[in-house]
């Protein structure tokens, strides 16, 4: 995957962003949901289907697109995300086609609380967690991490890190931080209220 992005620090404004896929990437249980609720608060518009709904691990909804899930497959749809947010984890992240300019804010969250949150999750549905132990899975998730950030920083692709425990302990930094980055003048209010904190129920102190 490649960028056309030369700066590793991106310019803003309506016109800007329509140069761009802005990507809200991270693990999965890492924060992106709450990233995308963060961006549609304050109007940012959002490349979802709304076919995944929500329930009691995300209450506020997912903000999915299920053909991006498709993207080693199909990618399509990558044109109609131009100028909008679309969330994509990370590991999807190297199918992304060269030939657009992108911007990502990666969700970082501590892995044990990654892991502890997709167990209540997998449990709440029924479903099995696979033969990896938590430690194994931790490994493969922490490389995966390294591996997608490397090649975000070899393509000059700009990117945010955005703490998951910081989004929640102090909202309003965050969603300024969002709102620099993305060089626009959104509610940065609208989105620090969109933060729920009642939503850290697994967490590493």
């Amino acid at each position: 995957m490649s960028s056309r992005a030369q700066s590793v620090t991106p310019r803003g404004g309506t016109q800007i962003r329509n140069e761009f896929i802005t990507v809200v990437s991270g693990l999965p249980r890492s924060g992106t949901s709450m990233l995308m609720q963060m961006l549609t608060a304050a109007d940012y518009p959002c490349l979802t289907d709304g076919v995944r709904q929500a329930d009691a691990d995300n209450p506020h909804g997912y903000f999915e697109c299920e053909q991006v899930k498709r993207i080693r497959q199909d990618r399509t749809w990558v044109p109609e995300a131009k100028g909008k947010a679309v969330k994509i984890i990370a590991q999807l992240i190297p199918f992304l086609p060269p030939r657009f300019s992108y911007r990502v804010i990666f969700m970082d969250r501590n892995i044990s609380e990654v892991l502890a949150s997709q167990r209540k999750m997998l449990q709440r549905q029924g479903k099995s967690g696979g033969n990896l132990s938590d430690v194994e899975l931790g490994k493969i998730f922490e490389r995966q991490v390294c591996e997608v950030k490397g090649v975000l920083a070899q393509c000059n692709i700009p990117m945010l890190g955005v703490a998951y425990s910081e989004a929640l302990q102090r909202p309003v930094e965050i969603a300024e931080k969002v709102q620099a980055f993305l060089g626009e003048d959104l509610d940065v209010c609208a989105m620090a209220a969109a933060i729920d904190p009642n939503l850290y129920r697994q967490r590493c102190e």
